[in-house]
């Protein structure tokens, strides 16, 4: 028998979820059948999410605030009723400097939302997933999570970090049948994209195209990828065609690494 790529009535959570890879995974899962919460830090987001699928629940959350994120995981599994799945999305860029210029305000706020919030959702999460019979969590980390970057160091080491979690948490819960995976996403097209090409041509004073066709030109298919490639791939994991799988990195990326 082969088995389904369908969510229906699952409970699903999405953090970071109101624009961007996010938002294309939330409305793949809801798409799947699956009844879906998401969160983000910006109202504007949040209301056009409203707007656009009003079967998805939206609520504005800072993540790098521990308290911000459990109400809004309170809020979520009172409107769900429990939880079934939850997708640790949240990730930003942070800066990009040395380490020695940047500020440890910078480094913390980085950390908080790219590695703390994952655990803080995972660890509200897991008990409810115990109760129902299991789960499964996937933290999106990155291929910077795989290897080392100049001038990114709080971004790699939050991206590492999300994987040594995820590790973790398939070893803890395993036995619980809640199963924990990490997605590494290459260069994603997409705004924040458009913004690191930005920002690194501006340091070193060339076009932004000629950083684009030097980061293109290091993929082996010459070419970025797709929210959707990512919510794919999660839909996978997250439904009984990946019911056996836990514990592993799955690099989405253009790129033979």
């Amino acid at each position: 028998m082969t088995p389904s790529l369908s969510l229906s009535g699952r409970r699903v959570i999405v953090s970071a979820a109101a624009s961007g890879i996010g938002r294309v995974i939330a409305e793949t899962l809801a798409e799947a059948g699956a009844r879906v919460e998401v969160c983000d830090v910006d109202q504007l987001k949040i209301a056009e999410m409203r707007h656009r699928h009003p079967a998805i629940g939206a609520t504005c959350c800072d993540l790098a605030d521990a308290t911000d994120t459990e109400r809004f995981f309170a809020t979520a599994v009172e409107r769900l009723g429990g939880i079934d799945i939850l997708i640790n999305n949240a990730g930003i860029a942070g800066p990009i400097e040395s380490a020695e210029s940047m500020t440890l305000d910078a480094w913390n706020r980085t950390l908080a939302i790219n590695l703390t919030s994952h655990f803080v959702l995972a660890r509200l999460a897991a008990p409810l997933m115990r109760q129902a019979g299991g789960g499964a969590i996937v933290n999106i980390s990155s291929t910077a999570g795989l290897e080392g970057y100049a001038r990114r160091s709080p971004y790699n080491a939050s991206k590492w970090g999300v994987i040594g979690l995820a590790k973790s948490l398939a070893k803890e819960l395993g036995p619980s049948q809640i199963r924990v995976n990490v997605i590494c996403p290459g260069f994603v097209e997409g705004d924040r994209l458009e913004r690191l090409i930005a920002e690194k041509a501006s340091h070193l004073a060339v076009d932004r195209e000629e950083i684009r066709a030097r980061w293109m030109a290091e993929s082996s298919m010459g070419t970025g990828v797709l929210p959707d490639d990512i919510a794919a791939m999660i839909l996978f994991l997250v439904s009984d065609t990946g019911k056996r799988m836990s514990g592993h990195i799955f690099v989405v990326d253009a790129d033979a690494m």
